[in-house]
């Protein structure tokens, strides 16, 4: 039997310290469970032939040499002049390590006797984040669980001298590093690059991948495991494939990407661990899905674990969470066929330097900027209730009369691209053309979760073993034919009509599925990994053919360009004056983690949810005051709303405002898309505001004030400008007037006197 594993990541992935012990998983129906087993009872450990430690010393010896201490510090803000930063990969002045590192993070590797993570590093405050040795994870393959590298016998575990490296040894039933390689980072995802759009650049970086090889039954069995780190961000990937070059099939049980040994922040003697600190670093997977619009809510993960054998810690019951754990909750129990391949998913980690919470905010914006780049277009669009022919043309007239870019037949609209006979696909490809035609993209909406299909077709939920009581009620199998067709038809409709936007509502929520009748999976402990990768194979379509994608959940690293804020409907249905708070509220709130372009908000045009006449703002001429605030608020924090109605004026004033409106938001679309600044948050009592920034911007700045009282007021304003990149001075101009010379206290701030019409707004500009 012959077989290539291949772990691949922007910066190693550590499975287990393994200490005196392994980790093995239980297959419990519902999650792999580590379970501890003691590694002298497990038979000889394996060792490195003498043929393979000559050909790693002599590659590692001709790579650049690591001259960086562990204390030393960056010495700059990565976050003002990232370009500073770039990714290296050096071996270490024993030569008997590598290290991958950028200016802001390092990850340290053991290569003799076997691959282990020595160090993760967070060069920006001068610390390893890790205080044992870690093996870069395990498959279960076949029933059986092996290591992959790993070392055995720290003697303490609160923390690491690297003389007790020397004297470490293999574990048992582990594969051993034989080889590596350099390579180029590659791009993320393919993207089109066809509309507007903030960052068109791609991650750029280097990848290393080490090369390991089983013995026993395992002897064919190579892993790759890949470690990737970038330039500009404090970012490290990781990844594993499996390639089965055998006659015989090999089943993927289960695997463990990462399981580090962290270093607590803090132990408590006693108390709730669940409230303990956790390391102070973002990690994130591509492999996320539970219906809903944030990483931290989406993650299925990350897992902070107890370590059994860090006997020395300070909590008395030993529960202090200190083990990262990145691994899948069921499965993926994937047959591989000789000759097929097997990917995991990527997981990426980024430490933070400090627990600002704005701060820890620009770290992840900038990272999905980085690594997501499709997040930065930012299309603006109409949510059109009709797709009547005239109607339709009608409103494609008004966007390109008033600047708009995009139409999305809304839900409601009758649009059905699950319908692709002859008829529908005509009449909405003669929609398609005639908007193309005006400069105006067209797109359409799709539900997919939350439905019932039938009996057949509807996930199994296990515990009952019928449809019903999951994430969303019921919902379709996607790995049931009709999954299967409903796929095809969506590719079809969307090919055949040329539109270039969809809007994908539900999508899929992570529901497993006990059915063991669906074709295309074979029971419960392979239905997430597969009904996961269903749906992100139409995603990586759609980036690829550069068709704009809003969804209601979280797949922004699997190509998705758009999801909800986070409102909920019914506020939408809540009187017109109470929207205007709510939505500054929403995109106050809402803009830490995620950046502006990522999200929509709503603004109803016509009923939706209830409310009636007092909460829509049709007929808009009527309700002038409230259509202009809502677009200013929502363009001027760089999120695009959902206007859902049949149209964007009905009257030349009206249409007037629109012009005016999304003018300004072009003039200054780029820094009305970048990083936010968050001043103070709306309370209906007094000013909110917030601020935009850009050090490599034209603009440096745009500050955006209102006032919610009845009356004007005056406030003397503290402007935080350290994020914008001036240091001395500053030229701030109240809307187009005249420019200002500013001079930066030493915490960079500026203070400026702004005074707010009642229940209106203002805005700066700071260059």
């Amino acid at each position: 039997m012959k077989a290539v594993f291949i772990f691949c990541g922007l910066m190693v992935c550590s499975i287990s310290s393994w200490g005196r012990q392994a980790v093995s998983s239980v297959i419990d129906g519902q999650r792999n469970t580590p379970e501890t087993v003691d590694i002298r009872s497990a038979g000889e450990t394996p060792q490195q032939s003498d043929a393979v430690v000559t050909q790693l010393r002599k590659k590692i010896g001709k790579l650049p040499l690591w001259k960086a201490s562990l204390s030393d510090k960056t010495p700059f803000d990565w976050l003002l002049t990232p370009e500073k930063s770039k990714a290296g990969i050096y071996r270490s002045p024993d030569g008997k390590s590598i290290v991958i590192a950028n200016d802001m993070v390092a990850r340290t590797f053991r290569i003799f006797p076997n691959l282990a993570t020595t160090h993760l590093t967070n060069r920006m405050i001068g610390e390893s984040m890790i205080r044992a040795v870690s093996g870069e994870g395990f498959l279960q393959i076949n029933g059986k669980k092996w290591s992959i590298g790993g070392l055995s016998g720290q003697p303490e575990r609160a923390y690491l001298k690297d003389e007790w490296i020397e004297n470490m040894t293999t574990v048992p039933q582990s594969f051993l590093v034989e080889d590596f390689e350099i390579r180029p980072v590659g791009e993320t995802l393919p993207w089109a690059r066809n509309r507007w759009a903030l960052n068109k650049k791609a991650a750029t970086g280097k990848e290393l991948v080490f090369t390991l090889r089983g013995s026993e039954e395992f002897k064919d069995v190579a892993v790759k495991v890949c470690f990737a780190i970038y330039d500009e961000v404090p970012v490290i990937r990781k990844r594993m494939e499996v390639e089965n070059h055998s006659t015989a099939s090999l089943n993927i049980d289960a695997f463990q990407l990462e399981y580090l040994a962290f270093a607590e922040p803090e132990s408590p003697g006693d108390g709730n661990p669940d409230l303990f600190r956790l390391p102070n670093i973002h990690i994130e997977s591509d492999y996320a899905c539970k219906g809903t619009f944030t990483e931290r809510e989406t993650d299925i993960t990350e897992k902070w674990v107890t370590d059994p054998e860090y006997t020395s810690q300070r909590n008395y019951p030993m529960e202090t969470r200190c083990i990262l754990d990145v691994s899948p909750e069921i499965g993926p129990d994937q047959t591989l066929q000789p000759g097929d391949t097997f990917r995991t998913f990527n997981v990426y980690e980024m430490p933070f330097d400090s627990d600002d919470r704005e701060r820890k905010g620009l770290f992840t914006r900038h990272f999905y900027r980085t690594i997501a780049p499709w997040l930065t277009e930012n299309p603006i669009f109409l949510h059109l209730t009709s797709s009547n022919p005239e109607t339709v043309k009608k409103a494609v007239d008004q966007c390109a009369e008033t600047g708009y870019e995009m139409i999305i037949l809304s839900f409601g609209s009758g649009a059905n691209a699950e319908d692709i006979s002859e008829g529908n696909i005509a009449k909405f490809k003669e929609l398609v053309d005639y908007a193309r035609n005006k400069g105006i993209e067209m797109g359409c909406y799709s539900l997919l979760a939350s439905r019932w299909i039938s009996d057949e077709v509807d996930v199994i939920n296990p515990k009952t073993g019928q449809r019903g009581g999951m994430r969303f009620g019921s919902s379709p199998c996607l790995c049931s034919d009709w999954g299967y067709e409903y796929f095809d038809k969506i590719k079809t409709f969307i090919e055949k009509t040329g539109m270039t936007c969809f809007e994908h509502d539900g999508s899929y929520p992570g529901d497993v599925c006990a059915s063991t009748s669906h074709p295309h999976h074979k029971g419960l402990q392979d239905s997430q990994w597969n009904q996961f990768h269903k749906i992100t194979e139409l995603y990586h379509w759609m980036r690829k053919k550069g068709i704009y994608l809003n969804v209601p959940d979280f797949y922004f690293l699997n190509g998705s360009t758009k999801t909800s804020i986070g409102y909920r409907e019914t506020n939408w249905s809540l009187p017109r004056d109470r929207q205007l708070i709510h939505t500054r509220q929403l995109n106050y709130d809402c803009t830490w983690e995620r950046i502006p372009s990522s999200l929509w908000s709503f603004v109803p045009l016509v009923e939706y949810h209830g409310g009636g006449a007092a909460a829509t703002l049709e007929p808009l001429s009527e309700h002038l005051y409230e259509y202009k605030t809502l677009m200013v608020q929502n363009y001027g924090a760089g999120i695009q709303a959902c206007y859902r109605g049949p149209r964007l004026y009905d009257t030349p004033e009206t249409k007037a405002v629109v012009v005016d409106v999304i003018r300004w938001y072009k003039k200054y679309r780029n820094i009305l898309n970048s990083d936010i600044i968050h001043l103070r948050k709306p309370d209906a009592q007094d000013w909110d505001g917030i601020m935009h920034v850009n050090p490599k911007g034209k603009e440096k700045g745009f500050a955006l004030f209102f006032n919610p009282t009845d009356k004007a007021i005056t406030r003397r304003i503290d402007l935080p400008l350290y994020y914008t990149g001036l240091t001395e001075t500053a030229r701030i101009r109240e809307k187009e007037g005249r420019a200002v010379k500013y001079r930066l206290g030493r915490d960079y701030s500026v203070q400026l006197d702004v005074t707010i019409p009642a229940k209106g707004y203002t805005w700066y500009v700071i260059e």
